[in-house]
């Protein structure tokens, strides 16, 4: 598909890449998440719609790990898997956490729930506050902190020796024979 891109997209999109791989991820976790959290909401747990919407996103965000992990960062990490997906499970219970709060907010701070309002007004204001403020919110923190913490790039020699060249008082080692004497 990408082959088929003009060459003047290509140039704009290609450095963006990584960013496109995971908005289409969260994308399909929205997807997931909304159908959840909907589905769990009219049938499962009516009188609880921030737990429905926690066991929405806990199972979308499996699905994210195992999508970001292949895809989005694939050419990212260097970290044992084990310490990978317990990073990006703080970073997505944090994400969590923020995700919940303008719903929590909506619904028990200015009362947008029945019998105060009505169905329609509830569920309108459950989908604009929990999926789609929150949503917003919590994918501009997960992808910060994927890049910075779960998935960063993978240092390089050339990395390395200029960050050690960098550091304030770091003495870097030197190869001049005088220095050997």
């Amino acid at each position: 598909m990408v082959n088929r891109l003009p060459e003047r997209v290509l140039v704009r999109v290609l450095p963006h890449a990584e960013m496109l791989k995971f908005l289409v991820v969260g994308g399909i976790a929205f997807i997931v998440t909304t159908v959840l959290f909907f589905g769990i909401k009219w049938t499962v747990l009516p009188q609880h719609p921030v737990t429905a919407n926690i066991l929405a996103v806990l199972i979308a965000t499996v699905l994210s790990y195992v999508l970001n992990r292949e895809w989005s960062f694939a050419q990212r990490g260097g970290r044992q898997r084990h310490h990978e997906a317990a990073l990006f499970f703080i970073v997505a219970g944090i994400g969590l956490a923020i995700n919940q709060v303008p719903l929590w907010t909506s619904r028990y701070v200015f009362h947008l729930r029945q019998p105060e309002v009505s169905v329609l007004m509830e569920n309108f204001a459950d989908f604009i506050s929990g999926s789609i403020i929150g949503t917003l919110l919590a994918t501009a923190f997960r992808w910060w902190a994927m890049r910075r913490y779960v998935f960063p790039e993978e240092a390089t020699d050339s990395q390395v020796v200029l960050d050690i060249e960098a550091t304030p008082g770091t003495k870097t080692p030197t190869t001049d024979a005088t220095a050997l004497d």
